[in-house]
């Protein structure tokens, strides 16, 4: 009985696929951060962020809200407050326009604890590293800097032939960067600025 139902599940699995058409899924949407190079980086809000919010006097409408996944908050006043992308200091400013309903001239301090920021803001590595990951970006990060927190290079990696994308005024643009020069033979001309957003591909090496 029971390899009767395998075989019948078998059958409607191969049933469904053949009578359903392949279509292709559109590439993903580019994202570009907001910092265009090192010195104009501010730190953005992201899902997953502790934000911490002080009404002055107001104890009762502060407190700390986790950044939902869909980027928004919810307060004892407000419900559905969108704060992802936002600096701490814009969404103060937000939130000082919104308690402005409720309270007299109301003073807001907004503060962020466990950083995480938003996915365009930050730096994926992929392919031959040893920990494959998304770090959040701090600033002044060089290439050296993410190269340590993903454990170097793997044994199969080729590490001068890594690229590094990055998206410029809408564009996808690709950067050729020498990791193994800079790790194996100390070359720091190889260490380079990254930005927010921007992704490193380590290829594997054909030999």
């Amino acid at each position: 009985m029971i390899n009767k139902l395998k075989a019948l599940t078998i059958l409607v699995i191969g049933y469904i696929l053949v009578g359903c058409s392949t279509n292709t899924l559109p590439p993903a949407s580019l994202h570009q951060s907001t910092t265009v190079d090192v010195s104009s980086y501010k730190y953005l809000i992201g899902a997953g962020d502790a934000v911490n919010i002080f009404v002055w006097r107001n104890p009762e409408v502060s407190g700390t809200f986790v950044v939902r996944p869909d980027g928004m908050i919810t307060t004892s006043l407000v419900e559905d407050i969108p704060v992802s992308g936002k600096t701490p200091t814009e969404l103060a400013r937000e939130i000082e326009k919104i308690l402005g309903t409720y309270l007299r001239e109301p003073v807001v301090t907004v503060t962020v604890n466990n950083f995480v920021g938003p996915f365009s803001e930050q730096v994926r590595v992929i392919g031959e590293a040893a920990q494959p990951q998304s770090i959040s970006y701090v600033q002044n990060m060089t290439l050296l800097d993410v190269m340590i927190s993903v454990g170097g290079l793997t044994e199969f990696a080729d590490g001068n032939d890594a690229k590094l994308v990055r998206i410029e005024n809408g564009t996808q643009k690709q950067y050729d960067i020498y990791i193994e020069d800079l790790l194996k033979n100390g070359e720091i001309s190889a260490n380079v600025d990254v930005l927010p957003g921007d992704i490193i591909v380590i290829p594997e090496t054909w030999f």
